[in-house]
């Protein structure tokens, strides 16, 4: 899975103005989160076709990263999201950042993480077959 990572000025009514932006486009948004610092905010979003959207973002002046993430299912219970971190750690798996979003089942929540070393998470992904894709 790829998440598009948009940089933005720290100024009244840009995010506004860049969801709306993706709006015009056609752009849904399935996942998104907001980090911000003094200056500059970084917004992540999970969107179908993310390297088309970043081009057409790119052609409207944002400056826009595609990097690569999971999308997890994880237990919707007390624990469940400590256990999958746990188990993660055990596995030499460095966790970057995460986000989570609601899942359609109710059994399970769903969490977009970025690792340190990409090949690492494959393997522990592989092993514990915690392979996920964003619910329909």
């Amino acid at each position: 899975m790829k998440q598009i990572s948009i940089f933005l000025e720290n100024a009244d009514g840009r995010l506004a103005q860049t969801l709306d932006k993706m709006g015009e486009l056609g752009v849904n948004i399935r996942a998104l989160s907001l980090a911000d610092t003094k200056d500059f905010g970084v917004l992540r979003v999970i969107v179908d076709e993310p390297e088309m959207v970043a081009a057409k973002l790119r052609e409207n002046n944002y400056v826009v990263k595609v990097t690569p993430v999971w999308i997890i299912r994880v237990p919707d219970r007390p624990g469940g999201l400590a256990g999958l971190l746990s188990l993660l750690a055990a596995e030499g798996v460095v966790v970057e950042y995460m986000y989570a979003f609601a899942a359609t089942d109710g059994e399970y929540a769903q969490v977009v993480l970025r690792a340190r070393d990409r090949a690492v998470m494959e393997r522990a992904v592989q092993k514990h077959n915690l392979g996920g894709a964003i619910e329909e």
